[in-house]
């Protein structure tokens, strides 16, 4: 563990990391594994009190005096027995036992030494005791402990690489404050970080940044360590030690960090395009694909139509594939359900793909025409954003539309999809793909496998123009927090239906019934139903009640309906539930029910039901959500049944594109000016005429 692992940037313990590597190793003690730690932080932690102490027994004239370093030696002596205290208290807490082991370099000359150290090593393993080992600085005779790198180990990576080797580890761990070896300085947008350390392919190629702010190594040192031991037959992984289980992870045999590995230049070369190349691929792919007429573009769309029915069959089987994988799993039932790609699914997403096909030119289209002067033409003209990074969870149907929009508005695209559909993505991927001409190249749309790659991606600014997740409240708030770049999407389904007390009962129950159950995992379903307070004494209320019940939609109310339908009372108003259940509330008016979605909403589709038009039109004028409905179900909120052919994701934002996003919604504009020699030279002799022109001569 390194110091910049262990210490805040001011040179104080993170106790918050310190906690966690703890509870790791507790986890792992209890899993059977022998633990050795090697720790970094007793010069900082010595540091920090001997200043203190400095400080409290300073004179005012003293302080005015310029301050001298503090002796490392000094500070090393009274940092280990704060370090190891520190460690045995948190050890003790879980009930582990730690125990201290103080080396020199000259130890390790010593055979007799070495062969003590191993046995007193393999006794306190025995007995389910962590050995922590650190250099002895207090007594070392290196001169300089931040300088000198002289001797067999001379720093707290190489202190380990050489007691993996002298105890025979199985895997050697070295916690940084970066995910691992990175191409170059991890700040540099084009570094990428390296999966598999290949000695004769990376040691020319890597660009180390500076040495570690705190301990006397950092990165170099950290990877001459790696390749020593793993040279010597011990895996490495170098991985950062700032997340809370990487230990762990790296035991259940993640792909995370950086692996040295004796064999590695044996393992099969797979190429991995790294996230930058994937894109700039994308978006040169792109431009070829805007240079082709309006038909060649919708022949695309109609091939892939065509490949999707043609392959349907292998599609179902990866996809069953997926399905079984999943309910062995466990998964919840709506996860499942939007897994699923039945044939008639299949068929459907064809069908969508000819519509996209056939739908006007949405490129260069001009759409607002303006004579600035005479003869100096203004346009504001339609085009592709340029590069679109989708992130999707469980619906690889999802994929199928995504790509054709982004064909048909001429954008290059990325896609990540979930782990659990994960064959179903990858068939689709190479289905479509297959029927891209060469002239655009398949790289137009990537697929992107690892979600290693995601934070790289969401660093690239410069190259993709707009992030859409389709997705958990959990995702898309990661996301947005991640990166620099546009997001457009939504968060959380939380739709509404309210049924006002003019409203028709047998047009209501039939809403409220297809809202909630002809696709309850959908974002568009019903999750609230608020009815109007006279409902509830003539019966309304009841017969809506009755209908979701014959349904099997499990019921959960507000404080109010709680008590008068005798139902669990709900947690939070702001819940989707994904599935056959809603929560039902009794509100006083139209006013009420407005006042209740703009508080619990999430500004995604709300309904209202009553034969009322003035108080239709005060719910559709005062709600604040995307798409606001009059006696019509939530569930035709999508792009398909606005006309729009597909939909890329519905969004919930106030910019760009609100409301379930087709191929306009993945559009910009530009402005082309066409003049005669025109020159503004102050303004002088120009005379602004400002006149709007017909669109169409």
């Amino acid at each position: 563990v390194g110091t910049a692992v262990v210490t805040r940037s001011d040179g104080r313990l993170a106790l918050g990391r310190i906690g966690a590597l703890c509870e790791q190793l507790k986890e792992l003690s209890s899993q059977g594994f022998e633990v050795i730690l090697v720790t970094s932080g007793a010069v900082g932690l010595g540091r920090q009190r001997l200043r203190y102490r400095k400080l409290a027994n300073s004179s005012f004239s003293d302080l005015q005096k310029p301050q001298g370093e503090l002796d490392g030696k000094a500070c090393a002596a009274v940092g280990q027995s704060s370090l190891m205290a520190l460690y045995d208290t948190m050890f003790s807490q879980l009930d582990v036992t730690s125990s201290q082991l103080l080396v020199n370099d000259g130890f390790f000359r010593d055979a007799g030494f070495r062969k003590q150290l191993s046995d007193t090593v393999n006794s306190l393993l025995d007995l389910r005791v962590i050995p922590i080992f650190n250099e002895n600085d207090a007594v070392s005779t290196r001169k300089a402990p931040y300088e000198d790198s002289s001797g067999i180990f001379w720093d707290n990576d190489s202190l380990a690489g050489l007691l993996a080797l002298e105890l025979q580890a199985d895997l050697l761990v070295l916690l940084s404050d970066v995910e691992g070896l990175y191409s170059g300085p991890p700040s540099d947008p084009n570094s990428k970080l390296i999966h598999t350390y290949v000695k004769e392919k990376h040691q020319g190629e890597i660009t180390f940044g500076d040495k570690s702010r705190l301990g006397r190594g950092g990165m170099t040192a950290k990877v001459n360590a790696a390749v020593c031991a793993a040279h010597a037959g011990i895996p490495v992984i170098i991985t950062s030690g700032y997340a809370t289980n990487n230990i762990i992870r790296v035991l259940q045999g993640e792909r995370i960090g950086t692996v040295f590995h004796k064999d590695a230049h044996l393992w099969s070369n797979i190429k991995e395009v790294s996230a930058r190349e994937m894109a700039v691929s994308a978006r040169e792919s792109s431009r070829r694909l805007q240079i082709l007429k309006y038909e060649e573009r919708s022949k695309i769309l109609l091939a892939i139509a065509d490949a999707l029915e043609k392959n349907a069959s292998l599609i179902s089987l990866e996809n069953e594939a997926d399905v079984a994988e999943a309910v062995i799993a466990g998964y919840e039932n709506s996860l499942i359900s939007r897994l699923t790609l039945k044939p008639e699914k299949i068929s459907k997403l064809a069908k969508s793909v000819r519509i996209l096909a056939a739908m006007e030119e949405p490129i260069g289209q001009t759409l607002k025409k303006t004579e600035i002067a005479d003869k100096l033409v203004l346009e504001k003209i339609s085009c592709p954003l340029g590069v679109l990074l989708v992130i999707f969870e469980s619906r690889p149907d999802a994929l199928v539309q995504i790509a054709a929009l982004a064909i048909q508005s001429g954008n290059g695209l990325l896609l990540k999809g979930g782990k659990e559909a994960r064959r179903s993505n990858a068939i689709l991927h190479k289905v479509i793909t297959s029927v891209i001409p060469n002239t655009v190249g398949d790289k137009l749309i990537g697929l992107v496998n690892s979600r290693d790659e995601i934070p790289y991606l969401l660093k690239l600014d410069d190259v993709i123009d707009l992030v859409v997740p389709r997705g958990s409240n959990k995702l898309v708030s990661q996301i947005k927090e991640s990166t620099k770049i546009p997001v457009l999407g939504h968060a959380d389904g939380i739709c509404h239906v309210y049924v006002d007390k003019s409203a028709n009962i047998g047009m209501a129950k039939q809403i409220v019934r297809d809202a909630k159950t002809d696709y309850p995992a959908a974002c568009n379903a019903m999750e609230t139903l608020l009815v109007h307070k006279d409902l509830s004494k003539n019966g309304g209320l009841n017969e809506l009640v009755l209908e979701l019940r014959r349904e099997g939609v499990k019921l959960y109310g507000g404080p109010q309906a709680s008590d008068l339908l005798n139902i669990d009372e709900t947690s939070s108003f702001h819940h989707e539930y994904s599935s056959l259940a809603c929560t039902v509330e009794i509100v006083e008016d139209v006013f009420a029910a407005i006042d209740h979605i703009n508080q619990h909403g999430s500004a995604h589709t709300e309904c209202i039901v009553t034969e009322d038009c003035e108080v239709a039109e005060t719910f559709i004028s005062q709600v604040d959500s995307a798409a606001v409905f009059h006696n019509a179900s939530t569930r035709f909120c999508d792009g398909a049944r606005f006309g729009l052919g597909a939909e890329v994701g519905i969004s919930t934002s106030r910019i760009h594109a609100r409301g379930p996003v087709g191929v306009e919604g993945l559009l910009t504009n530009r402005w082309v000016l066409r003049g005669s020699g025109h020159v503004v030279n102050g303004d002088k002799g120009v005379h602004y005429t400002y006149k709007e022109l017909p669109l169409k001569a």
